[in-house]
């Protein structure tokens, strides 16, 4: 029973997957597909011809990886989902992307449906890149319609594989940033998130929740990107939320994972900021046991904890108190080619982690010159860098000349700005 789209003979990731095997036509082409390095080193030794040949060179190499996101071979199928996810990561590829939206998207769509555990992680991410890429707008809206169905399904299926489920849980939340085009179904999609994380909470006779630590990092999955949503939030559906979960969050500080306790610092002081945003008179009832909490947390001396983790603890926490109780946020400045980006907030810094943790080092090159991250961050249109700059940034010469090819094409086609989603509803608000 062959998978639709897949290749004559095919099976779907359910029927017998075969081994990975010299037999695979696709073996030798993706093996050299697993880095751009030649591609960058063709263009250095040949000049502009050397620049078009790369180029060629690349959109092959992208072709193959596409093609074989349908291969009956589930290790084919990672390593083309791997190699598309480090070119969207590492290029700006919008153009090329654009025309073939639709048939990665139905590619995504199928390993999150048909693969298990690692292919569907890897799917789940590939859908986020392909948002980044494609910025917000129409073109994005398509591609998150066909696919937040299913991320809701696999994220609320107790039965679906836990990997996939937290890999869902954190692309669901920048999608959703991305590519929601109603903000009801923005609401909609963070009480899914809250589904999950309030099964951390302590229940209403005081004891903790039991739960494995694979669960838990699935409800700190939920809660950071129902934290990066609370980010385009409109004022009453803040006030909402802020009354809703202020007084519980607390209790996540006592949870026995590092990373949860982290998470639920960092969204409290999120929703302190946002809070005094709206009300800079809003007062807290249970502010000095909180900032007790906090401050333990911060000073953390536990014998029965990992240095690392109590090391980790303590800087955040330093930070999340400053912010509590005297509003401060410990700036952050993000150098990238010739220019400066500083993270001077809590909405910020949970916006830069968000996408970073996507296109992870390929962050910089995004902050340089994809206009939609620039819009988000409102450093404006990309910047046109001169040649001595350019060679003295150490890239190789095809990269600068996609580099300033970006920014070019950017600064005089019309820009797609991205979406303020407090400002869309403005109106409806008021019923």
């Amino acid at each position: 029973n062959g998978e639709p789209g897949s290749r004559p003979g095919g099976r779907g990731q359910h029927g017998a997957v075969q081994p990975f095997s010299d037999e695979d036509a696709s073996i030798e082409t993706l093996s050299h597909c697993s880095s751009f390095s030649d591609a960058m080193s063709v263009a250095e030794e040949g000049g502009e011809a050397g620049e078009e040949t790369a180029q060629e060179d690349l959109q092959y190499k992208l072709k193959v990886f596409i093609d074989s996101t349908v291969d009956k071979s589930a290790k084919t199928r990672q390593g083309a989902l791997d190699g598309l996810k480090a070119a969207m990561a590492t290029r700006i590829l919008y153009e090329f992307i654009s025309d073939r939206r639709m048939t990665i998207t139905d590619s995504i769509e199928r390993c999150l449906k048909k693969g298990k555990g690692q292919e569907q992680c890897a799917a789940a991410s590939l859908a986020c890149l392909l948002c980044i890429q494609l910025g917000s707008g129409i073109e994005s809206e398509e591609v998150f319609k066909t696919l937040k169905p299913i991320f809701k399904n696999i994220l609320l299926d107790g039965a679906a594989n836990i990997q996939a489920r937290q890999a869902c849980a954190t692309s669901l939340g920048l999608c959703t940033l991305v590519a929601e085009d109603d903000i009801l179904d923005v609401y909609a999609t963070m009480e899914s998130f809250e589904s999950l994380f309030m099964r951390s909470y302590v229940k209403e006779d005081g004891s903790r929740p039991s739960l494995n630590p694979q669960t838990t990092l699935l409800h700190t999955n939920a809660l950071l990107s129902w934290a990066l949503l609370l980010t385009i939030c409109t004022g009453s559906q803040l006030k909402a939320v802020t009354h809703k979960h202020l007084p519980k969050l607390p209790r996540l500080l006592e949870n026995d994972d590092v990373n949860m306790r982290i998470a639920a610092g960092e969204t409290i002081a999120l929703l302190f900021e946002l809070a005094r945003d709206m009300d800079p008179e809003f007062e807290y009832d249970d502010w000095e046991p909180l900032c007790d909490k906090l401050n333990s947390l911060a000073t953390d001396c536990n014998k029965h904890r990992a240095k690392t983790d109590k090391r980790k603890q303590r800087s955040v926490f330093r930070d999340v108190l400053k912010a509590v109780e005297e509003r401060n946020f410990q700036t952050e400045t993000i150098r990238f080619s010739t220019e400066r980006m500083t993270i001077d907030s809590w909405v910020r810094k949970r916006t830069y982690d968000a996408f970073r943790e996507f296109v992870g080092s390929g962050m910089n090159y995004h902050l340089q010159a994809n206009e939609f991250i620039r819009d988000v961050f409102e450093l404006g249109p990309p910047v046109l860098v001169d040649a001595a700059t350019l060679k003295s940034m150490k890239i190789s010469r095809f990269e600068r000349h996609l580099y300033n090819a970006a920014a070019f094409k950017a600064r005089t086609k019309a820009r797609n700005k991205f979406r303020d989603k407090r400002v869309d509803v403005g109106e409806s608000d008021v019923v």
